[in-house]
């Protein structure tokens, strides 16, 4: 029988969970044994007795054997070795057990490299291929949605003015005006989520595709600069150049003269988030405007954006919202235990667990195995010295 561990998260501001009693129960029905640590879900809603009811184990808080015992642990945040302050539950994983979740692995060198002289494998949620057939199992996309909704709730609570036009016996409100940079998963759900508030939303993205889908939500998309256009790779946008940056920044002045509010989402994986706001380009915004950065995590695209702060330059407040999902716990946790629920059902093979490493699907978030690490390509130092 396979053992299932799910650990409570450590880091304070992290109020998820990888499991819910739902899908303790299917994994359950598939033949696997669910313990959980006390307490796990109890930040995200879900108490031990609902736990225990869909047929979990429930260990004592801070129980090493959850850990040693494992063939499976599923966690949200990655875990903390106990060199960086870390309880030193993952030096008790054993060889042959198998690590899932949102492991960071750009910025985890060190404990990819534990992971795999231990023997455990190690599967990166932001790392699954977008094709077909691991659409339920997206977690990226599935808390980039949370996101990019709960982003535009907190613009319109700090904001100056109503997100709506309203018609009242004092005159009428005109609609608030929203920028959002970026159209992926984040940014339509940001747009789609301003427009039911009642506001005017303008959108750009580095991809000429993502102009129909951002036209078909209600909003007018600004087409990117024609020069060095980056494009996309694999359903993520590129690393723009300088010179499309640049071109890209004088283009959007303009419109965040007129914004109320900006929505930020550029990404590029493994890379520092591009910088789409400078300094210059907040003060031709309005005194009382609202600037939401989820980029912040990765550097940000807004200049003076600070991580969960909210700071005012020059009469613009800036919120650095790096950990929006975590603020909408119970569905945030529901959404994505999904996703990893659906990941290892498909690991699970006539009651064992079966690891492809040249599955398709497994391949490029697969970074650790039989005690190897498979993905040297995140660390171009590990390359060069490799060759």
């Amino acid at each position: 029988m396979i053992r299932v561990w799910i650990p409570a998260e450590r880091s304070p501001s992290e109020r998820r969970v990888a499991a819910t009693p739902d899908t303790t129960r299917r994994l359950g029905d598939k033949g696997c044994a669910v313990a959980i640590e006390s307490g796990a879900g109890q930040q995200a809603g879900y108490g031990d007795d609902s736990f225990a009811a869909s047929g979990a184990e429930i260990l004592p808080a801070g129980a090493a054997e959850g850990w040693e015992q494992a063939d499976v642990v599923l966690t949200v945040a990655p875990p903390r070795l106990e060199a960086d302050g870390g309880p030193g539950h993952v030096e008790r994983l054993r060889a042959g057990s198998l690590l899932m979740g949102l492991l960071e692995p750009y910025q985890n060198r060190p404990l990819i490299e534990r992971l795999s002289s231990q023997g455990v494998s190690a599967l990166a949620l932001e790392l699954l291929p977008r094709i077909s057939r691991a659409q339920t199992m997206d977690a990226l996309s599935s808390q980039a949605n949370i996101a990019g909704y709960k982003a535009v709730l907190l613009a319109a609570a700090e904001l100056d003015r109503f997100f709506p036009m309203l018609m009242t016996a004092a005159g009428t409100v005109q609609p608030a005006k929203v920028v959002v940079l970026g159209a992926g998963v984040a940014g339509l759900q940001a747009v789609a989520t301003a427009r039911r508030l009642g506001a005017v939303v303008k959108v750009s993205d580095v991809r000429p595709a993502a102009k129909e889908q951002v036209e078909s939500l209600g909003a007018r998309f600004i087409d990117p600069p024609e020069r060095d256009a980056p494009g996309e790779a694999g359903g993520y946008a590129r690393e723009a150049g300088l010179a499309f940056l640049e071109a890209q920044r004088q283009q959007l002045a303009v419109h965040l003269a007129e914004a109320d509010a900006v929505i930020t989402t550029a990404l590029v994986p493994g890379r520092p988030a591009p910088l789409l706001i400078t300094e210059q380009m907040l003060a031709v915004m309005r005194p009382g405007s609202v600037v939401v950065d989820l980029a912040v995590g990765q550097g940000g695209n807004v200049a003076g954006s600070q991580a969960d702060t909210t700071v005012d330059i020059g009469g613009v407040r800036v919120i650095g919202a790096g950990q929006l999902p975590a603020s909408v716990p119970q569905h945030a946790s529901a959404l994505y235990a999904r996703n990893v629920s659906a990941l290892l059902e498909q690991l699970l093979i006539d009651d064992l667990l079966t690891i492809t490493p040249e599955d398709p699907l497994l391949d490029p978030c697969l970074i650790t195995h039989a005690g190897t690490c498979r993905r040297l390509d995140l660390w171009p130092a590990l390359v060069e010295v490799a060759a």
